[in-house]
């Protein structure tokens, strides 16, 4: 039970914010004497969350009770994506899908089946049971490519694991280096533990990144660079450092696997090298290294941003490597930090299913989902096409690249899909059955942070609507429920609640019983300060920080399963920290860089229907262009203009904007498909080539052009 305390007439609850943010917020949730959910707070006594959150977050209530939201199963009865319904109960829509899906095995065999998920919510039960689904019946696999993979992998190059210093040190940092992540939009927290160290302790806070965002906005030094050129201002740096003398040789010496090989590489690598690449002055990179340099306590807070390139896994190493020939992680408040995935001790196999995993089933890439369902004989890996998918989580007809190949993908006649969702989404308007889902407060699960330490408890809080069709279900109940019509009734781990399931997750994390947890509300997963700063040693096997990365090794943290192999071209990448030029470079024919930039008011395209976001967003999607680029092509500010490359076009709105550089466009955030004039949304535009060694996808990584209306 989550019991709680009444405050002014409203009892106030515990929850964690389940959406797909490394900040996973602990919330206290107010309920209102009705019974329904009120305002959300941030949980003052989290030394993380700290009492902030998101404002989208704190109106959650408005999504939750959005006339539009999701009720009742749907069957299609028209054309695909003509919007004609027929409204059923939730039984006979499970055992429609349970009919297609048995039928589509008999006729096509298990792997023409994809069960497809991603991160729409972060509740360990909730997401992670479509897997269990999916090893007991031999269906086609999932590897997980549209967000962590380059930015992870880039990290565990360089230390060996993913993890770092505590995120909470910040406060104790007297330079922080915010790279590539836009927390005042997108993490509040970690700016929160920024802003705290500035006002105690001066501390000097640098953003980097390609435009002048929010967070940039409030910085004392700001540093905007071209796209996909981090890799070159990082060797930069380091070539500064070691030039004058700032690089910790005794600490290099200890702790790294060649410095004198990285030294000798860099040579060449000066700031005017940097500044033809970068676009940034000569002196900005010259200062930058300085402050670096003089200040002991560095801390770099890597984020997302700069990995969605196709250069993101060798830009993410590179910008780590300052923090070791800094020796920053030598002192408190000092060091790296991107995730803390790997800290927590726990253990979700069994709601997994990871004792039926077959290592030799076929894993398909989740960002060539265009692809393989246009059958594109790669990405299928050589097997059968895909015949019914079961869609929980993600909205891939949005979020995925090369859109105009995936809505042809999916309005296949002979391609049966079930979407299950809170709203009718892109993706849900494709399919053939939608089933109404649950929101995080109407189910009960557990959460870990990646940007922080804390494995968070989220207990049902309110229920869920009902209705004579059977209302909204949690994720657990639709996949037990297919399992019990495809012949997994007697099996226990397919007839348990999320409640028995939090309470075998706790029993074999060593957590004890769920009453105690629930009185904590968290646990603290940190490690001590020697292992988070590596001081007994990186998590490579030589206990070195790795300066020459192995792309082509096989154990690390993102290895793709073996059918998948390496991805992208593992012979371009780099023996030392360097720049790599993406392939997207500007040429005559697409003289802009462009870039998908996250929003404040949107999380993905999640968020993109509730009415107060929409409007701080400003009612529909505008690209940002420089005054002087919109001069030289005639086009005044609001103008409709079109974008595109050889993978399509879209049509979008213009806004003025002198904080990008010239020749770089930015759309921010996930607008549904239906908000550009043409009906095309902006992933359009995004190509699906993997990025090297294991994947992912260069979301600001286009090059385009750009023409009036």
């Amino acid at each position: 039970m989550n019991v709680g305390i009444v405050k002014n007439q409203a009892k106030i609850l515990h929850s964690a914010c389940p959406h797909d943010c490394p900040s996973t917020c602990a919330l206290d949730v107010e309920i209102t004497e009705d019974g329904k959910i009120g305002r959300l707070r941030g949980s003052a006594d989290n030394s993380y969350t700290a009492g902030v959150i998101c404002a989208k977050v704190a109106r959650y209530s408005e999504r939750m009770y959005h006339p539009d939201r999701l009720l009742k199963p749907l069957i299609r009865k028209g054309e695909k994506g003509g919007g004609d319904w027929h409204e059923v109960h939730f039984d006979d829509a499970l055992d429609l899908i349970a009919e297609k899906f048995i039928q589509t095995e008999q006729r096509h065999g298990a792997e023409s089946i994809w069960p497809y998920y991603y991160a729409g919510t972060m509740g360990i039960v909730q997401i992670n049971s479509i897997r269990r689904l999916t090893y007991a019946k031999r269906y086609s696999s999932m590897h997980g490519t549209v967000c962590i993979t380059p930015a992870w992998t880039g990290f565990a190059m360089g230390t060996g694991a993913v993890r770092g210093v505590d995120p909470r040190e910040m406060a104790k940092s007297d330079c922080i280096v915010i790279w590539g992540t836009n927390p005042v939009s997108t993490q509040i927290n970690v700016w929160t533990h920024a802003a705290k160290a500035r006002k105690t302790r001066g501390t000097k806070i640098v953003v980097i990144d390609i435009y002048d965002n929010p967070t940039m906005k409030q910085a004392d030094h700001k540093v905007i660079l071209k796209p996909g050129t981090d890799g070159a201002l990082a060797c930069a740096i380091m070539h500064i450092l070691f030039r004058d003398g700032l690089a910790d040789w005794d600490y290099l010496n200890k702790f790294s696997d060649d410095p004198k090989g990285l030294e000798a590489h860099l040579r060449d690598k000066t700031p005017q090298w940097a500044s033809d690449i970068t676009g940034l002055p000569v002196d900005e990179i010259e200062a930058l290294a300085q402050l670096m340099g003089h200040t002991k306590r560095t801390y770099l807070r890597l984020g997302y941003g700069f990995a969605r390139q196709q250069n993101g896994a060798v830009n993410m190493h590179a910008a780590l490597s300052i923090a070791t020939v800094l020796g920053a992680w030598q002192h408190e408040g000092g060091g790296a930090f991107h995730n803390n995935a790997e800290i927590t001790s726990l253990d979700a196999s069994y709601v997994t299913g990871t004792k039926m995993l077959d290592e030799d089933a076929r894993v398909m890439d989740q960002s060539k989902i265009g692809r393989v369902l246009t059958g594109d004989a790669d990405a299928l890996l050589g097997g059968p096409q895909v015949h019914a998918m079961l869609i929980q989580n993600t909205n891939p007809a949005n979020i995925a690249p090369e859109q105009r190949r995936v809505r042809e993908g999916f309005m296949r006649e002979d391609l049966f899909t079930a979407v299950h969702e809170q709203f009718m989404t892109d993706t849900a308007k494709l399919a053939d059955v939608v089933l109404p889902a649950t929101m995080f407060l109407e189910h009960d699960d557990i959460y870990k942070g990646g940007g922080h330490q804390h494995v968070i408890l989220g207990p049902k809080a309110v229920d869920g609507p009902t209705n004579e069709l059977g209302g909204p279900r949690e994720n657990l109940y639709v996949i037990d429920g297919l399992a019990k019509r495809l012949g997994f009734g007697d099996r226990e781990d397919f007839n348990m609640t999320a409640r028995q399931h939090l309470d075998r997750i706790l029993a074999d994390s060593g957590y004890g019983e769920y009453e105690a947890f629930a009185a904590k509300k968290w646990v603290d997963e940190q490690p001590d300060f020697e292992t988070s700063h590596f001081l007994n040693g990186f998590a490579h096997e030589d206990g070195k920080f790795h300066f020459k990365p192995n792309w082509k090794e096989t154990e690390t943290i993102n290895l793709p399963p073996k059918r998948l192999g390496r991805m992208g071209d593992i012979d371009l990448l780099p023996e030392f920290p360097d720049y790599l030029a993406s392939p997207e470079i500007v040429d005559d024919k697409h003289p802009f860089r462009f870039a998908t930039s996250p929003a404040r008011a949107f999380l993905n395209s999640t968020f993109a229907e509730t009415p107060s976001s929409i409007k701080q967003e400003g009612g529909r999607p505008e690209i940002l262009i420089h005054p002087d680029d919109a001069g030289d092509l005639n086009i005044a500010e609001g103008d409709l203009v079109t974008i595109g490359n050889d993978r399509g076009e879209v049509s979008v709105h213009t806004r003025f904007f002198d904080g990008v550089r010239r020749g770089v466009l930015i759309q921010e955030g996930l607008w549904p498909n239906s908000s550009f004039a043409k009906g095309e949304g902006i992933n359009t535009l995004t190509s699906a080539d993997s990025i090297a060694p294991f994947g992912g996808v260069a979301f600001h990584d286009n090059k385009v052009w750009l023409r009036a209306g």
